[in-house]
């Protein structure tokens, strides 16, 4: 006898799928866009390579590009994925899974970027100067808020799909 789960529809590639695209649009590409970019707060190498000097701003300015690359790269996997999904018919497509998803690779990307680079490697923090570790734990909770609302959203999505079975 066959469960609610299995005789329903899936929905591990759309989950996939809108993790992939969370982390990649909604976090990579406002980090480096609205951080790196627009307000320059900082850079990806800023604390040990600080933009003083043309050669630390070149160096800055090429990893801000692998990290736009990255996020890049993680968006088209997403959007792959989302396509793949788009055909076919045991996909259980619900704005509460997809939306989940979403937030969930945003808030995951989000925290575990800020752990990694600003806290373990220090590369570079949010906001430098005074109240950057009050910037870099805002960060931190930002991210793990959003992949908590996202967790919680998307495993309701899953329950309500499991209960139409």
């Amino acid at each position: 006898m066959e469960s609610k789960l299995e005789t329903g529809k899936r929905s591990g590639l759309l989950v996939a799928a809108g993790i992939l695209i969370g982390a990649g649009l909604l976090a990579g590409f406002v980090d480096g866009i609205l951080l790196h970019e627009i307000l320059q707060w900082h850079h990806m190498f800023t604390s040990i390579r600080p933009a003083t000097n043309l050669s630390n701003l070149e160096a800055n300015t090429l990893a801000d590009g692998l990290f736009h690359l990255g996020t890049w790269t993680l968006s088209v996997i997403g959007l792959l994925l989302l396509w793949r999904a788009g055909g076919r018919s045991d996909i259980a497509w619900s704005s509460k899974i997809f939306g989940g998803s979403l937030l969930l690779g945003a808030g995951l990307f989000d925290f575990i970027e800020g752990l990694i680079d600003h806290q373990i490697l220090g590369i570079h923090h949010v906001k430098p100067g005074p109240n950057q570790l009050a910037w870099d734990i805002g960060f931190l909770t930002l991210g793990a808020i959003l992949a908590l609302v996202g967790w919680v959203l998307l495993r309701s999505g899953q329950k309500e799909n499991s209960s139409q079975a």
